[in-house]
């Protein structure tokens, strides 16, 4: 099962929430084995991919493992892209701040590979697809970030007058969708399933042109 997760949502419950989209699901479907197959953070809308049963799950996590799923998210950078194409190495890790746990890049953390594709520039913005070739937690926010160019909106690694600047500009969420998925059904057939830019963020695009 794919859906499109609404932005605001978390994927599961815990941290102070009751409830996730996986304890949704499972309380519309009893009976059946439903598990997250990759996470979006809370934050994040977008295509995300259950597992109606174990095989499937093992199926897809094995997929994941050999990089099968391609995860494509659209995204505003707060800055210009100079080149169409940028792939990003950098390993990501983890730090605490304030009793807050953040990410970052560190030479000491895990591999991480975002690939930034230019769409379109707005302004000093830019407007661009970022695919995922590693699944470290907030990679295209902290590969952004190091780049000088947090995304749009991003309440945990831009700059507090940058935040401030895009909620006068009506941006109540980061600018971060996941908008394509490819991957393979236990037959070998491949899916490539797609959502559309939400509303508030083509909306957005439309103000700043």
């Amino acid at each position: 099962m794919v859906i499109n997760k609404p932005v605001g949502m978390a994927v599961h419950g815990g941290s102070g929430l009751a409830w996730g989209v996986i304890d949704a699901v499972r309380k519309m479907r009893p009976g059946m084995s439903v598990d997250l197959v990759h996470r979006l953070d809370r934050e994040t809308s977008g295509c995300l991919i259950l597992a109606l049963d174990g095989e499937a799950l093992r199926e897809l996590n094995t997929q994941i493992q050999n990089n099968q799923i391609e995860k494509r998210y659209l995204c505003l950078l707060d800055g210009t892209l100079k080149q169409d194409l940028l792939e990003v190495y950098e390993p990501v890790g983890k730090f605490e701040r304030s009793g807050q746990r953040f990410m970052r890049v560190d030479p000491d953390g895990k591999p991480a590979h975002t690939t930034f594709r230019l769409l379109q520039n707005y302004g000093p913005c830019s407007f661009v697809e970022a695919q995922l070739h590693t699944g470290r937690t907030h990679q295209i926010r902290v590969h952004a970030a190091h780049l000088g160019m947090p995304l749009a909106g991003d309440k945990r690694y831009s700059p507090a007058d940058r935040q401030k600047f895009w909620k006068a500009q009506g941006l109540k969420r980061m600018f971060l969708h996941a908008h394509q998925l490819r991957f393979y059904t236990r037959d070998g057939e491949e899916q490539l399933v797609s959502s559309p830019l939400p509303e508030e963020l083509s909306g957005l695009l439309e103000k700043l042109v």
